[in-house]
């Protein structure tokens, strides 16, 4: 299995479309057997589902990622588990583990009674919102 996560620094970044970088492993059973950092050679949004179809990518593991974008992987055949944050090497030993959610909730689930004018992106690094409404 191939398995591509969102990368910064060793760890998973946070949005998915401006993700400059992703840690490929490869793995068997539970195991991982390699591990390449690539370049997205500045590719956006919407190339990016391309770039991991055509890296035989199976499995995304990311923080942040929007709807249009997850549309696009899926019809590209690729699974997606957003919201990981902290080490790639963890958040991939957990998908092998079983351990990892799979976050199919890719908009807010703590929407206000007002409602009007709220933004998912507009969050302040003090606001929680599960790490998965930020796309």
């Amino acid at each position: 299995m191939k398995i591509a996560v969102t990368y910064e620094n060793g760890n998973v970044f946070q949005h998915f479309g401006h993700t400059e970088q992703f840690k490929l492993y490869e793995a068997e059973g539970k195991q991982i057997t390699g591990s390449q950092v690539v370049s997205t050679n500045g590719q956006g949004h919407g190339a990016l589902a391309g770039f991991l179809q055509a890296q035989g990518v199976q499995v995304l593991i990311c923080g942040g990622i929007g709807g249009g974008a997850r549309q696009a992987l899926a019809q590209a055949g690729i699974a997606v588990y957003a919201g990981a944050a902290g080490s790639t090497d963890a958040a991939v030993e957990q998908l092998l583990q079983g351990a990892l959610p799979q976050n199919g909730d890719v908009t807010c689930n703590h929407h206000h009674e007002e409602g009007e004018g709220h933004d998912c992106g507009s969050h302040g690094a003090s606001h929680s919102c599960g790490g998965h409404c930020h796309g």
